[in-house]
């Protein structure tokens, strides 16, 4: 139920007239669905980094509309600054963050490619995953010759772009679209203040390690291949740029790195690398820092990669994996880490309070208000999420009991599965409600001619099918929990058996309920095929959630 979330990090060849920039900024927070994180203008580069995320679509979107602003004021011909640069709009990456993938990616950079090129006039070339050619994947390979070898570079048939004009066009130049990995720039900082020692285990950790040398590894003769170019020693990581640097605000050195490729070398896995590599030279890592924001993914597998080291199981919420994740590796030892501000996902959220984030004295105040929802398909979910929650509890007071210690893994598995169905479920809290408000707007529709009621009909049952959809969706996960409750009671800590049995109650009345929803939202179904089909499925899910229960609270009565 990840949603899709699409990054995309355009640069502009603009680092000084803050007008410039700031309409640049204000056409991406036009566009619904998408949310300005970031913008780092350089004034020696003369160029700034735009960072925005949100719905694919809506982000492809953004990105056109902030062409158009930067293009329209960017003149490169009397553009001079310290980075490689090619265009107006130099660079516009797309960046997969949840819920899509690369190869979705791609299809949207294409798109935007040609939207850029059909509406902007821009002169496009494709590169990264998107490139149309293997030679043009590399960016530095495609902005060869930068802007003032442009012009010639066009004459060339060998380099006719991807999409748009072939000519010269001397104000806008040309511009590199892309679908690429994050990129996570990321400081590991050291109890030195040598730079050589800290550029050692830079050279130790990243992909092109160091230049291998005869007999002494700092003074030793180079060695060298059949032409003459320096042979090298790679590093222990893959896809790791990095280099040593003393901060003189921070009085201490620093392994700076850049991640290309997270999913080959993630975040805990440079960390943990970097801490062996430096005690071997007899350095301590005492922390280190993220620059920019982060996928909330990374954080969580890092949580949970510290965690299976200590044999602790993984299925704990995600605040406490985020904990976990930050002290260990000493996030917050510069500064307070800000979740809200620092993982992409979080700071994407809307301002509006959600059901899910209410006090439990505020949720029940607010159910029973005047106001119809939240309603009873919102509390069977939450009560579905309450008894997985309960069933997650017992595999997690299980894996820490004593004398079950090697039994940790078998019970981590199951918290963690646990965790999986009442995550969802407290997703479907909020989804139910806006569920029925869906239904309620769609109510709202005017009807004043022929054309105005089919246009309504048609949305009411759409939105009558979302309202089915969700409790459906509670009744599944329910019965599916109920998994979790069994084994515990079968097999968890005996101490907690009965709490295995709250949570098959829990889960049973979240089902049931569900169920009265799916019934009373089909009533309003034209389609008698598809209502038929739904009220027997619900039916099979409530009868299986009743059988389940009864077993369950059979197991939980004889061992109690």
């Amino acid at each position: 139920m990840s949603r899709k979330i699409l990054e995309c990090v355009p640069n502009f060849s603009e680092g000084r007239d803050r007008s410039i920039l700031d309409a640049i900024g204000e056409a991406v927070r036009t566009v619904d669905g998408v949310k300005l994180l970031d913008v780092d203008p350089g004034a020696s580069t003369n160029r700034t980094v735009f960072t925005f995320a949100g719905d694919p679509e809506a982000v492809v979107e953004a990105a056109v509309r902030a062409a158009r602003a930067g293009t329209e004021r960017i003149d490169m011909r009397r553009h001079t600054g310290e980075h490689p640069r090619f265009g107006a709009l130099d660079v516009c990456p797309l960046v997969p963050i949840s819920g899509i993938s690369m190869e979705e990616t791609v299809v949207l950079a294409r798109k935007l490619g040609a939207r850029l090129a059909e509406e902007v006039g821009l002169t496009i070339y494709l590169y990264g995953y998107a490139a149309s050619l293997p030679e043009r994947a590399d960016l530095s390979v495609v902005r060869a010759g930068e802007y003032e070898g442009l012009e010639a570079k066009l004459r060339d048939p060998a380099w006719a772009p991807d999409f748009g004009p072939a000519t010269f066009n001397a104000q806008s130049g040309a511009t590199a679209v892309s679908a690429r990995d994050i990129l996570v720039a990321y400081n590991i900082n050291l109890n030195t203040t040598s730079v050589r020692r800290a550029n050692s285990v830079a050279f130790d950790v990243r992909e092109k390690g160091r230049v291998k040398r005869l007999g002494d590894p700092i003074n030793g003769e180079i060695v060298k291949d059949a032409d003459g170019n320096p042979v090298s020693e790679p590093g222990a990581l893959k896809h790791v740029k990095a280099i040593g640097w003393f901060i003189e605000e921070y009085g201490f050195a620093q392994v700076s790195m850049n991640l290309t490729n997270i999913r080959e070398t993630p975040v805990h896995v440079a960390f943990d690398t970097t801490c062996d590599k430096a005690y071997a030279r007899g350095i301590r890592v005492t922390g280190s820092e993220l620059v920019g924001l982060i996928p909330l993914g990374c954080l969580l597998d890092a949580g949970r990669y510290f965690l299976t080291k200590q044999q602790r199981s993984v299925g704990v919420s995600d605040a406490e994996l985020i904990k976990v994740a930050v002290k260990t590796m000493g996030l917050d030892e510069l500064g307070p880490f800000d979740v809200r501000k620092r993982v992409i996902e979080y700071a994407l959220e809307e301002d509006a309070k959600r059901l899910v984030d209410m006090t439990l004295r505020a949720f029940t105040e607010e159910t029973a208000s005047e106001s119809p929802a939240p309603g009873g398909g919102s509390i069977s979910a939450a009560m579905g999420a309450m008894g997985a929650a309960l069933g997650t509890m017992v595999a997690n007071l299980s894996s820490h009991k004593r004398g079950w210690d090697d039994r940790w893994q078998e019970f981590s598995t199951w918290a963690e599965l646990g965790k999986g169905f009442y995550d969802q479920l407290l997703v479907l809290i909020d989804e139910d409600t806006a569920a029925f408000n869906r239904l309620m707007d769609a109510f709202g529709l005017p009807k004043n001619t022929p054309e105005e009621k089919a246009a309504r009909s048609a949305a009411i049952q759409a939105a009558t099918k979302g309202a089915i959809e969700i409790p459906l969706q509670v009744m599944q996960l329910s019965c599916d929990a109920m998994g979790v409750v069994r084994a515990m009671a079968e097999h968890g800590n005996p101490n907690s058996v009965s709490d295995a049995g709250v949570g098959a109650l829990a889960l049973r009345s979240a089902a049931l309920g569900a169920h009265l929803n799916v019934k009373i939202n089909a009533t309003g179904i034209k389609d008698e095929a598809y209502r038929t089909g739904v009220l027997a499925t619900a039916a099979e899910l409530a009868a299986r959630a009743v059988r389940e229960e009864a077993e369950i609270l059979a197991i939980v009565e004889d061992r109690v």
